[in-house]
């Protein structure tokens, strides 16, 4: 199952950000779906992730500044960024894991990440 982000940029500090990711692939069903990020010199973290049913999950330093939404029919999951500031700086990733047909009337899991889109937000 290949992931694919788009929506990143250079943005000043305040300004907001929408970043699109779609899953494609011999897709049974997805079912968690979520951004994470890498900053400079640091690990890779949660910013947020949402469930098929749509409870979602974030991270304490972007609570109430990000949304994060998707679409099951299409296997999209996007996140709209508010309020950026700098330490929002990174390149950040798309995931998603489910089920996927690995043969006929046959289902397997996957996990996949995307290629990664650039969020620089300047001061």
């Amino acid at each position: 199952v290949q992931l694919v982000e788009s929506g990143g940029g250079l943005v000043q500090a305040g300004g907001s950000l929408r970043l699109s990711c779609a899953a494609s692939g011999s897709i049974f069903s997805v079912d968690a779906m979520g951004w994470y990020r890498q900053a400079p010199g640091k690990q890779r973290e949660l910013v947020a992730n949402i469930e098929r049913d749509g409870s979602t999950n974030y991270a304490d330093s972007v609570r109430g500044r990000f949304t994060i939404s998707r679409d099951n029919a299409k296997n999209t999951v996007a996140l709209v960024l508010n309020n950026l500031k700098p330490e929002d700086t990174g390149v950040y990733y798309c995931n998603a894991y489910g089920r996927r047909w690995a043969g006929v009337g046959k289902l397997t899991g996957f996990g996949s990440w995307g290629q990664g889109t650039q969020v620089t937000v300047s001061s």
